[in-house]
């Protein structure tokens, strides 16, 4: 019974981690107190006259999206509305479970869900970086730039974030371990979480084509054993994605519905080739139109050179995976919350966390990306910035 339950074998290793973790965990969380603290009494000189502002700083960690989720998982999706269909539903499903269970409001438990998901994911990037990369004090690095993030608040608001990653990161420990039903699991709950969930198919095709016997080629794949765990852990994002789509065509009509939702103007907006809207941000914010859109574009360049360094320094499960996030993400005419996707694309921090800039000076460097994190925090709450 003990091999095949790996992960429960590894149960006390896994408290460890989380007490490694559990430091910067708490810091981030201070730090969206403090912002807090901040809009509260910044909002009357930076918005005074902005109802909408005041009305969103009063919503606090249920600001934005999480303000969608809390009215899902607390009345489901017909009573909110049809916009209310671009949001997967195992965040929301696992938040009014949890309400059900232990009598908390919808709006708490979404944000008990979301920053035990944050905790739980950030232990196991400790894990996956110390054994993957055999460097303690890579995984330590990693695991504060992943909570200090400019996009780092979005694990504490009631978002579905922290539930992707962890997701998302739990399947990178199963693939690398060839536990491919455990992968399966995590990916099937990613695709079910977020669309970009659907992304781990990357990664899982590139690490069940590296198991195959040396020089067999597709040969080798399919006579290997094992395949319909390998198969399952390939295909369980697009189930869980597909799943949900397909609830939505039977209950709403339309299996593309969450799509078509998210690519109006005021979401998303329509999908174009990857680096279409970050230049025409670009030639905007140069002619002094739409600065919001461009001042988004310093942080699509940090991207896409961490991802070089990701391509040069990590395996390829990493870096593919990462520059699909990347390609997504950049698929809008909008960019607004590009940093946020952009943090689900992890493999990115471990490699500015490998930077001899951030190992020679790591201190000063995470104590400045905390205070973007705080800056950044503090004109989401007032409503200057979309997470």
């Amino acid at each position: 019974m003990a091999a095949r339950l790996p992960m429960v074998r590894r149960w006390p290793g896994a408290v460890v981690a989380v007490r490694r973790v559990l430091v910067p965990w708490v810091v981030a969380r201070v730090a969206v107190a403090a912002a807090m603290g901040i809009a509260r009494l910044g909002v009357s000189w930076l918005r005074p006259h902005d109802a909408t502002a005041l009305a969103r700083l009063h919503q606090g960690l249920l600001a934005w999206d999480a303000g969608w989720y809390e009215a899902i998982a607390g009345h489901g999706y017909a009573a909110s509305g049809l916009q209310s269909v671009r949001f997967f539903p195992l965040f929301p499903l696992a938040a009014r479970v949890l309400a059900w269970v232990t009598g908390l409001g919808a709006g708490a438990a979404v944000v008990v869900v979301s920053n035990l998901c944050a905790l739980g994911a950030l232990a196991l990037v400790d894990v996956l970086v110390r054994s993957d990369m055999d460097d303690p004090g890579l995984a330590t690095r990693t695991v504060w730039l992943l909570a200090l993030a400019p996009a780092g608040y979005t694990y504490v608001l009631g978002y579905a974030e922290g539930t992707l990653l962890l997701c998302t990161v739990g399947a990178f420990v199963a693939l690398h371990r060839r536990w491919w039903w455990w992968a399966a699991v995590a990916g099937l709950a990613a695709g079910a979480v977020r669309p970009l969930g659907v992304l781990l198919v990357v990664p899982a095709a590139l690490e069940v084509w590296g198991a195959r016997p040396p020089g067999t080629g597709v040969r080798g794949l399919v006579t290997s054993p094992r395949i319909p765990a390998r198969v399952a852990a390939v295909l369980a994002p697009l189930a869980g994605a597909g799943a949900y789509l397909v609830w939505v065509w039977y209950r709403f009509g339309h299996p593309l519905l969450p799509l078509h939702v998210q690519e109006q103007g005021g979401h998303r907006g329509a999908l174009t080739p990857p680096l279409v809207g970050a230049w025409d941000a670009l030639v905007a914010g140069l002619q002094g139109h739409h600065l919001g859109e461009a001042s988004h574009l310093p942080w699509v360049v940090v991207a896409l050179v961490l991802l070089v360094v990701a391509f040069r320094r990590l395996p390829a499960s990493y870096a593919w995976f990462a520059s699909a996030v990347l390609a997504v993400s950049l698929t809008s005419t909008n960019l607004d919350s590009f940093e946020r996707y952009a943090t689900g694309a992890f493999p990115l921090a471990i490699a500015a966390a490998g930077t001899s800039i951030v190992s020679g000076h790591p201190r000063a460097v995470i104590t400045a990306t905390g205070l973007v994190m705080v800056l950044y925090a503090v004109a989401a709450m007032v409503g200057v910035v979309v997470p």
